[in-house]
């Protein structure tokens, strides 16, 4: 649904419910006919379906309507009184409007509305005006204009006798039944929407019928219900799972395989009720924007996209202020003033550009502007200032690290304090909300070219995934969002993989140190001796590090429940959950645990001792060819990695190939095309690298994938042959780089023709 139907849908759903009020204050009002509360009530109703029509383009809603109002606000200032006849005739715009609104519902347009009942209303309503009002203000269109069947109806109304001053009832008897004769006009429903339904395909519902609006307050007592369903799956699926043997209870198991089937369902639709797009927060940012570019004298384009972008409600809530202070922010640090930007050869205008989208599961938001950028130096001067850095350590800190500053409590750039900023209470307190629902922001930028501000947050804190990991004994839950990576190191791989640099324990990981924690340690427990060493990677913001754990059970959807005043002061823990058994496991805070144990100062430290900084990174295929022997192939080359059965493996004249992807992959043994002596053993699968150049495919045959890394490579020509390229220390370890044009020209020639 694009965003007009999205407003027109909105419209109707909210006119009907108003005209159903109107119904009810109409008849009220007979009753009592002095209530100015239920005049000025319906009054305002009338004029917001006459304002909507208009600002929406539909003319015959808008000119009945405003006809309706006219004499609503003659009952309201006291000019006419109410009597039974001038209230049938406004219950008779009432049914005509919904004549109005069905046909909008429709085809999303009142041109093809009854013209004939919407004019008869027209001529009622302005019959019901006082005589010298109705001489003025001849009914549009004139009576001649008008049917004979409508005039009959129109008449007897504008015929009636001035009525008394008092608004008191008329007695019994009536001239005429007119009153009660405001039928309905021919409006399409029940029969033509069904029809319509029908020809499309579509349930007999129409829009306002298929929603309902639910108390917030009942919502979140549904979610919370749903969390405690979540936890008895848990634990009725744990003990199904542990049924085996001939004991196995087979319809507790198929019992419990429903539940969890079904229980997911409910909690995905559950979940889905309390979503709401992150339009509603934008929806103010024009006013904000205009008001304080005006306060500040800048001028500024501002561009949102990403409306529909939903996440739940309360995360909602939780990001508006932070939103709201990073958009403030922009413009007071970020846009110049026209004379500057001039100055600086930019366009005089500004940009501002708000976007949201779902990213691997989670809520990404970018605020950016084309200003002025931040200044590491000018950050690093005014730290020193506040005394948020020593002098040393800025002389240490790299510019990204710099920047990251200006989250620090107390620290602002600003050189006096204004109502807009200066007082550094702003920053630091939008990481602290947003790191507070799990999420986590980001700041980059170039000076003179524009600052970009990354948020990113969880959809939804009621349920996540996460995985279990243990620990002294007790088990502990990591957000599945903050997980990059498992690693398990065992033996010599363990010795070798694993240094202490600057007094604190690195892993190198595919040519970079990545900074470990043992979680005993965070824990304050005792470390387990063993032989292997499990790391769970993690995400924190921009910092990477491995968390060191002695077990790692499985991935769990759990219900996050808050822990108790003396846990919330320990930045570690992000919450809590009940496992299937019935126990309590804490849920770590991936951000506080980087904070408790000062992981930037170790991230710091870069890999300069295993790599050239004036080389660039390459991304490289390490492989095992020729019985024990390393080589690497560009990782960009690489379009997929495939295992075939030897039973799969033909030959085409003298060239081993097979069949793939509805064509022929011809295969080339890797180690004779560069001069080794592939090994001779039995083989039940091939695995094999596909290779793509320029359309064709070849499928080089290798002994095993080793690794992907990320290293400046300083090429050796020692070794140089045909088919390879020459050599290079990778992983600590000679490996070949081979030359992937030179060993794949042969196939491609003995291959011309074929695929």
């Amino acid at each position: 649904m694009d965003e007009d139907a999205e407003i027109i849908a909105e419209f109707l759903v909210e006119s009907h419910e108003n005209l159903d009020q109107l119904d009810r204050d109409l008849v009220a009002l007979e009753k009592e006919p002095g209530s100015r509360e239920l005049l000025s009530s319906i009054f305002r109703t009338i004029h917001t379906i006459k304002g909507t029509s208009g600002f929406l383009g539909f003319g015959q809603l808008e000119r009945l309507t405003h006809v309706g109002e006219n004499l609503l606000s003659k009952l309201r200032d006291g000019e006419l009184p109410l009597t039974v006849e001038l209230t049938g005739t406004l219950l008779r715009m009432v049914d005509t409007v919904r004549h109005v609104l069905a046909v909008i519902e429709l085809s999303s347009t009142d041109e093809q509305a009854d013209v004939e009942a919407i004019t008869a209303t027209v001529v009622l309503l302005q019959a019901a005006l006082t005589p010298t009002d109705a001489a003025l203000e001849p009914a549009e269109p004139t009576p001649e204009a008008i049917p004979a069947s409508e005039q009959e109806v129109a008449a007897p109304v504008a015929d009636l006798p001035a009525p008394a001053p008092e608004p008191v009832v008329p007695p019994a008897p009536v001239p005429t039944p007119t009153p009660v004769q405001y039928d309905a006009p021919k409006v399409p429903e029940p029969v033509a929407v069904e029809q319509h339904h029908e020809q499309h395909g579509e349930p007999h519902r129409g829009i306002v019928d298929s929603s309902v609006r639910v108390d917030v307050d009942l919502l979140d007592n549904l979610v919370q219900l749903v969390g405690e369903l979540v936890l008895t799956r848990n634990q009725i699926l744990q003990r199904a799972d542990s049924q085996t043997g001939p004991l196995a209870d087979a319809d507790l198991v198929r019992a419990a395989q429903r539940l969890d089937l079904v229980a997911s369902e409910l909690q995905e639709s559950v979940m889905q009720t309390r979503m709401q797009p992150i339009g509603q927060v934008w929806a103010k940012m024009p006013r904000i924007v205009r008001d304080l570019a005006l306060q500040l004298g800048v001028e500024v384009e501002l561009d949102m996209s990403g409306h529909e972008t939903e996440l739940d409600r309360s995360l909602l809530e939780a990001v508006r202020d932070p939103l709201t202070h990073l958009v403030r922010n922009a413009l007071d640090h970020g846009i110049e003033t026209p004379e500057v930007r001039a100055a600086r050869g930019k366009p005089t205008k500004g940009s501002l550009a708000l976007r949201a989208r779902h990213e691997s599961g989670q809520v990404v938001i970018e605020i950016s502007d084309d200003g002025a950028g931040i200044d590491p130096a000018k950050v690093a001067e005014a730290a020193i200032a506040r005394g948020v850095i020593t002098q040393e350590q800025a002389a240490r800190m790299e510019p990204r690290d710099l920047v990251q500053l200006v989250f620090r409590p107390g620290f602002s750039t600003a050189a006096q304090v204004t109502n807009v900023s200066g007082r550094g209470v702003g920053m630091d307190v939008v990481r602290t909300n947003i790191e507070r629902i799990g999420g986590s922001v980001d700041l980059s930028g170039q000076v003179g070219l524009g600052t970009m501000c990354r948020v990113r947050i969880p959809l939804t804190l009621a349920i996540i995934p996460a995985l279990v990991v243990g620990e002294g004994g007790e088990r502990y839950a990591i957000p599945q969002a903050n997980l990059v990576e498992l690693v398990r190191l065992e033996g010599d791989e363990r010795d070798t993989s694993v240094e202490t640099l600057a007094g604190a324990e690195v892993m190198r990981l595919r040519g970079h140190l990545l900074p470990l924690v043992h979680l005993a340690d965070v824990l304050g427990t005792e470390r387990l001796a063993d032989s292997a060493l499990t790391v769970i990677v993690v995400q924190a913001d921009d910092l990477r590090f491995g968390i060191c754990v002695d077990e790692v059970h499985d991935t769990q959807e759990i219900v996050v429940k808050p822990i108790g005043r003396q846990l919330k002061g320990l930045a570690t823990y992000a919450g809590a959950t009940i496992m299937g058994d019935g126990r309590v496991a804490l849920i770590l805070d991936v951000p506080g645990i980087a904070q408790v144990e000062n992981i930037g100062a170790v991230d710091d430290l870069d890999d300069r001792s295993a790599t050239n900084e004036s080389h660039e990174l390459d991304s490289l295929l390490v492989l095992e060819v020729g019985g024990g022997r390393r080589a690497a192939l560009p990782l960009q080359a690489v379009s997929r990695l495939e295992e075939f059965d030897i039973a799969q493996i033909e030959l085409s004249g003298s060239t081993e190939v097979v069949q793939y992807r509805e064509g022929i992959l011809p295969l080339l043994r890797l180690a004779p095309a560069i001069g080794l002596v592939e090994p001779v053993c039995e083989r039940t699968q091939l695995s094999v690298v596909v290779y793509e150049d320029g359309g064709a495919r070849i499928g080089i045959v290798i002994d095993r994938v080793l690794d992907v890394v990320e290293a400046a490579v300083v090429r050796s020509d020692v070794g140089r042959r045909p088919g390879v390229l020459g050599s290079a220390v990778i992983e600590d370890r000679v490996t070949d780089l081979v030359d992937l044009g030179a060993v794949t020209g042969a196939t491609n020639r003995a291959m011309a023709g074929v695929g």
